[in-house]
């Protein structure tokens, strides 16, 4: 059975949906760890309520990004991870570590990428007067928001649509989408040539 890592900093909404999919046999795989960067994550009190066990690495005692990303490949290598679920993990991954998990690191974004890369792309979406956004589900490479698509799902954006209806719309689609994402990596589905990932 695959080990599954999921890296947050926050709320851990789509940790919460990938754990349940789990538990509810939906994956077939375990969520053997949750790892913060930020003590306060209130991951960790859904991982605690899941019985699941939750790591915080503090990024301040290391001196480097690169250093704090080697503590943490060591930590996955010993807990014998075969894929990392970056779940609202608001690090950028140093490039050594990335090659360390080629095509097993997945990524949701919440734009149809690679429109609005980066920070805020909801609101930047619908300020931008966009008539659809939507989420990604993407490998990670060494780049940030670039990595091979996986799955992508469009949202409408109505004429007057408040952020905060867009971002509930948004969040919807991601608890839906991840989990079936991770599920075609668990069953070997996805194959990566090039930019190109073909599920079969």
């Amino acid at each position: 059975m695959m080990n599954i890592a999921v890296l947050a900093s926050g709320n851990g909404s789509n940790f919460q949906a990938l754990a349940s999919a789990v538990k509810r046999g939906y994956i077939r795989a375990c969520v053997k760890l949750l790892v913060v960067d930020k003590e306060g994550a209130y991951a960790r009190v859904r991982a605690r309520r899941l019985k699941i066990k939750d790591i915080f690495i503090d990024p301040k005692r290391f001196r480097t990004r690169v250093d704090f990303d080697e503590a943490l490949r060591k930590l996955l290598k010993a807990e014998k991870i075969d894929l990392v679920v970056l779940a609202g993990f608001m690090r950028i991954l140093s490039p050594r570590f990335v090659r360390a998990f080629k095509n097993r690191i997945v990524n949701i974004h919440p734009a149809l990428l690679p429109a609005f890369r980066g920070e805020h792309a909801i609101k930047r979406a619908l300020t931008y007067g966009c008539t659809m956004t939507g989420v990604t589900v993407h490998f990670v490479d060494e780049s940030v928001d670039h990595g091979p698509v996986i799955l992508q799902g469009a949202v409408t954006i109505k004429a007057g649509t408040k952020l905060s209806d867009l971002e509930k719309k948004i969040h919807r689609l991601e608890h839906l989408l991840y989990p079936k994402a991770v599920k075609l990596f668990v069953e070997k589905k996805l194959h990566v040539k090039n930019r190109r990932v073909t599920i079969r």
